[in-house]
C-alpha cells in the first residue's frame, strides 16, 4: 500500500469532459450535476476512458477490480478485463447470496453500509477499486476498509470525476488515488 496519496497523472483526457453534461440545479437547487451518461453513450469517449483507466494501472500487477454499486459496475468490469483481472461487486446490504462481510460509515445526514462476498478477495491480492465520481470520499474510504478487512493489498483507487472542492482526496492520503477527470467548481 502506498503511503502517500500519488498526483492525478496528466493523460490527455480534456476531450472526455466535452462529452458529459453539465445539469444545473440538479439533484437539489445550487447544485451542478456531471451526468457521465452523455459519455458513455459514446463509443469513441467510453473506449478513450476505459484505455486511460487501464493504462495507469498496466504495470500495477492487479488481482482485481472492485466496483461500487451502481456506477463502479459499468467501469470495474471493462477495466478489469482491460488488465486481466477479476471483477468483484460491491453492493448494498441484502444484494449478495452467499455469506457477506460488511462495513457501515457516516454519511452527512445518517450512515450507510457496503458488503461483500467473504470470498471474494483472498488474502495478498492486490485489488484497484473504482467508481465514476470521488466526491467527499466516504465510500471509496469504506470500501478500502472493507476490502482491507478480507487481507486486500489496496494498489490504487480510481475515479473517473473528482470534484476537488469537496475534498475527497484528503481523506484518501494512504492510497495512490488516480482521477481522469478534475472539476473545481
Amino acid at each position: 500500500m502506498s503511503t502517500k496519496t500519488v498526483p492525478t497523472r496528466r493523460v490527455n483526457c480534456e476531450p472526455l469532459k466535452s462529452l458529459i453534461r453539465e445539469v444545473p440545479d440538479f439533484p437539489k437547487k445550487g447544485i451542478l450535476f456531471y451526468d457521465i451518461t452523455t459519455l458513455l453513450k459514446d463509443k469513441l469517449g467510453f473506449a478513450m476512458l476505459i484505455d486511460a483507466l487501464s493504462e495507469y494501472y498496466l504495470a500495477k500487477e492487479i488481482d482485481l477490480v472492485l466496483g461500487m454499486e451502481a456506477r463502479g459496475f459499468i467501469f470495474g468490469p471493462a477495466l478489469a478485463y482491460r488488465l486481466n483481472a477479476g471483477f468483484v461487486p460491491v453492493r448494498k446490504p441484502g444484494k449478495l447470496p452467499a455469506a457477506t462481510a460488511k462495513v457501515e460509515y457516516d454519511l452527512e445526514y445518517g450512515s450507510n453500509a457496503l458488503e461483500v462476498h467473504k470470498d471474494a478477495i483472498q488474502k495478498g491480492q492486490r485489488v484497484i477499486i473504482v467508481d465514476d465520481l470521488l466526491a467527499t470520499g466516504g465510500t471509496a474510504e469504506a470500501t478500502a476498509k472493507l476490502a482491507t478487512s478480507l487481507g486486500a493489498e489496496i494498489a490504487g483507487l480510481g475515479f473517473v470525476v473528482e470534484l476537488d472542492f469537496l475534498k475527497g482526496r484528503d481523506r484518501l492520503q494512504q492510497y495512490d488515488v488516480f482521477s481522469l477527470l478534475r472539476y473545481d467548481k
